[in-house]
């Protein structure tokens, strides 16, 4: 929530006035993305032992509750519309994505639940509806809910998911 994906939803929204497509392009590239970071995931996952994936996962999604506090800019959203929005809409969100958050997030889900479908499958929804709602909705929530309020509320979500993981962990000790 709050991040230059869903600034980059409503750029794109405004610009062409075509929702569905939109979304069609959102749906594209968010499979395509989330699906290569969910098989990436479940391979490192493999490679991590079980004691330590809990604290790594707890972890960056702190680090991402942090990260989501700060405001992504709309500088380098510089769109060229000549392919359409479908196509448009593709390439730039595939783009967006690389190493972003919700990429991030893919990764590590991908690699505690070993289950690629699922996981891309949950983490494609989730993109579908918090761009969904700057693509239909977003011209009429920015003048009314500051982005830093929708930003705080991401990051305590991003906090709480920390603390779930933890707290669902075997083992909170280290070894040395």
């Amino acid at each position: 929530m709050g991040d230059k994906t869903q600034l980059l939803a409503l750029i794109l929204a405004a610009r062409f006035l075509k929702p569905w497509p939109i979304m069609a392009g959102i749906l594209v590239a968010t499979v395509l993305n989330h699906g290569v970071a969910s098989i990436l995931g479940g391979w490192m996952g493999g490679l991590v032992a079980a004691q330590y994936q809990a604290w790594i996962f707890a972890t960056a999604f702190a680090v991402f509750a942090i990260w989501i506090l700060v405001p992504d800019k709309d500088e380098n959203l510089k769109i060229k519309d000549e392919r359409g929005a479908f196509i448009t809409t593709v390439i730039t969100f595939f783009l967006a994505e690389m190493g972003d958050k919700t990429q991030l997030a893919t990764l590590a889900l991908g690699a505690k639940y070993d289950s690629p479908l699922l996981v891309t499958f949950g983490t494609t929804l989730g993109m579908l509806a918090a761009d969904g709602l700057a693509v239909f909705l977003g011209h009429r929530f920015t003048n009314r809910i500051p982005m830093k309020w929708v930003r705080i509320f991401a990051s305590a979500l991003f906090f709480l998911f920390a603390l779930y993981i933890l707290s669902r962990a075997k083992s909170f000790t280290l070894a040395y």
